[in-house]
């Protein structure tokens, strides 16, 4: 390996839990470390729901896309803090829908760019996919970089998927949102969904991957998730636990993890 690639590999701290690793390791992944995988399993045995969660983080994901590029004639889509590519990535389910879709993932993380470079390609000869290496703390870096690949004149859908959680400050988060979503035009959408702190297990767990040496991450209430899509029009079913957001099974319950999808006026 030489190059870029180098550079990012040399900064992949294996002994250090990563966030991105982590959540790998609970869809069931093989791009994690043994530190990785001890913290995941030390959150796991206090609220083993984690994996769940994880895997319906995906089936969310796979969901709002297709809800987004069939429904709501999406073409084009920022996914922020992207994590490790895995199954029914964001570009592999819009394409699908719509050949001609635009993808812009983003993420900051040495071993997210690294496969970035090597597994997000465009599926169709039509599509663009493509990816920029900058932190969401850093709109906008983000926003500047995603515009040589998105028409800023045409809907956009903006993807922060589970991913807030890492930012301890609300008023920060609502910041980066924002500032975010005012950069796009009329008919754009939002994506959001993180943890909740709505069971004594959850924050279990949650204090748990933080004396892990895991990277603290903060659960909110639904009502201060809410409070990101300020000025924004929800679809429904509004704000509710992942698996219930349109699902594809009659049988589906709730977990601790609240996303939804909002349309810009």
């Amino acid at each position: 390996m030489a190059g870029p690639d180098a550079e990012l590999a040399a900064k992949l701290q294996p002994d250090v839990p990563h966030a991105a690793r982590i959540w790998n390791y609970w869809m069931g992944g093989k791009d994690n470390f043994q530190s990785d995988r001890a913290a995941g399993d030390a959150v796991a045995e206090v609220y083993p729901e984690i994996v769940l969660m994880a895997q319906q983080s995906r089936l969310f994901l796979v969901r709002a896309v297709r809800y987004l590029a069939a429904e709501a004639g999406i073409r084009q889509f920022l996914d922020i803090g992207t994590g490790l590519p895995t199954m029914q990535n964001t570009h592999a389910v819009a394409q699908g829908i719509a050949p001609d879709s635009r993808v812009v993932y983003v993420d900051n993380d040495p071993m997210v760019l690294v496969h970035a470079r090597a597994l997000l390609s465009s599926t169709t000869s039509e599509g663009v996919t493509t990816y920029v290496p900058a932190d969401y703390h850093d709109p906008e870096k983000i926003l500047a970089e995603a515009a040589q690949t998105l028409d800023f004149d045409q809907p956009i859908a903006v993807m922060f998927m589970g991913v807030m959680g890492y930012e301890p400050d609300l008023a920060v988060v609502r910041s980066i949102v924002g500032q975010t979503m005012d950069a796009m035009p009329s008919g754009s959408h939002l994506v959001f969904w993180d943890g909740t702190n709505t069971s004594p297990a959850v924050v279990s767990g949650a204090d748990r991957l933080a004396q892990s040496g895991g990277v603290p991450y903060i659960l909110r209430s639904p009502e201060e998730l809410e409070s990101c899509f300020s000025g924004l029009t929800m679809v429904q079913p509004g704000l509710v636990p992942i698996p219930l957001w349109r699902p594809d099974d009659a049988d589906a319950t709730g977990i601790d993890a609240y996303g939804a999808v909002a349309r810009k006026p």
